[in-house]
């Protein structure tokens, strides 16, 4: 996108990797599913590239050529399979320090916040539990029927903001969220605090790059792009 001409009024925040230490190991999580898929089918699954929740849902699709009933079945103890090993990790898992403080100044200084993710409220609230005292919308997994990388997730949000996409950036520590945001119409932003490099983030073309959410939001005040408090 082109250089955005005013100041963002809102700024939108994947949660893990982003807001908060990124603790789900998804290459276990893979083997989990993996090995769920081998009890349906037989045979291991063709690997894939897609993630987690996309790629039980062309499991489940697989299964339902064969047996509708065994597909449905797959598809729910896949999806119970994520959401145990979610709650697992947000138990080890603790938000930045400075997350918190740094909600509270954007709302200081008029920008509205919200905050989007693939994973579930019971996780985040277990280590978040005041997330949406914190930010002005929340919205996980279950509260759209299409998850980023779909562009409805982030519109659904900024909906709720009250925000035109042109007027918002999207922060995250995946290609994912770049790809959200680019699909949304809206400012992309990356840091590499989670497990992405910060090669593999340039690769995927974020209109801005840092470190951590601190050293954005530092860079966005110094060109301008934040109203001050």
């Amino acid at each position: 996108m082109s250089a955005p001409a005013q100041p963002f009024l809102a700024l939108l925040f994947d949660f893990d990797g982003t807001l908060s230490h990124l603790t789900i190991d998804f290459t276990r999580l893979r083997r989990k599913i993996t090995a769920l898929a081998e009890a349906f089918l037989g045979e291991e699954p063709e690997p894939s590239d897609l993630p987690v929740l996309e790629w039980i849902g062309v499991i489940a699709d697989e299964i339902a050529l064969m047996d509708e009933d065994l597909g449905k079945q797959f598809h729910t103890r896949g999806r119970l399979v994520v959401q145990a090993t979610e709650l697992d990790a947000a138990r080890e898992a603790e938000l930045f320090p400075a997350t918190r403080p740094l909600l509270a100044s954007l709302r200081a200084s008029g920008v509205k916040t919200g905050i989007l993710t693939r994973n579930s409220t019971a996780a985040v609230k277990l280590v978040f539990p005041d997330v949406t005292a914190c930010c002005d919308a929340f919205m996980a997994r279950e509260d759209t029927p299409n998850v980023k990388p779909h562009p409805d997730h982030a519109l659904a949000l900024l909906e709720r903001l009250g925000i035109a996409p042109g007027r918002a950036l999207l922060v995250g520590d995946h290609p994912l969220d770049i790809e959200t945001a680019r699909r949304a119409g809206i400012f992309s932003a990356a840091v590499h605090s989670g497990h992405a490099s910060a090669d593999e983030l340039t690769a995927a073309g974020p209109d801005f790059l840092a470190r951590d959410c601190q050293e954005l939001l530092r860079a966005l005040s110094e060109r301008s792009l934040l109203p001050s408090a």
